[in-house]
């Protein structure tokens, strides 16, 4: 079952760069690449930090602690030290809003 929760403008999103959204009380990235917008969990499955502060590299976020990477798209650990995935979320844009299915 979908459920679609507004969580914010696509006006907030810039262009290789991650902001954090909180809806639900789940800590979620958003990421704008390529034209596609992307959401993670916002936190590294390897060690305590924010992926949101992290570097974007094609379609992957790079940890800014350890520099391990995970690929937007599926959640896959994509270089060490990380080696568990993150949670990926379906996300669509409306009407110029960012909505995630938390379902």
């Amino acid at each position: 079952m979908s459920n679609w929760i507004d969580v914010a403008a696509e006006a907030d999103l810039f262009e290789g760069a991650g902001i954090a959204v909180t809806p639900c009380g789940h800590d979620i990235a958003l990421f704008s690449v390529g034209g596609h917008v992307f959401a993670t969990d916002n936190h590294c499955t390897h060690g305590p930090a924010k992926l949101c502060d992290g570097y974007i590299e094609g379609l992957e976020i790079e940890c800014p602690f350890h520099q391990g990477r995970f690929d937007l798209r599926t959640g896959a650990a994509t270089l060490e030290p990380a080696s568990k995935p993150i949670k990926v979320w379906p996300v669509k844009v409306e009407a110029g809003r960012v909505l995630l299915d938390l379902g």
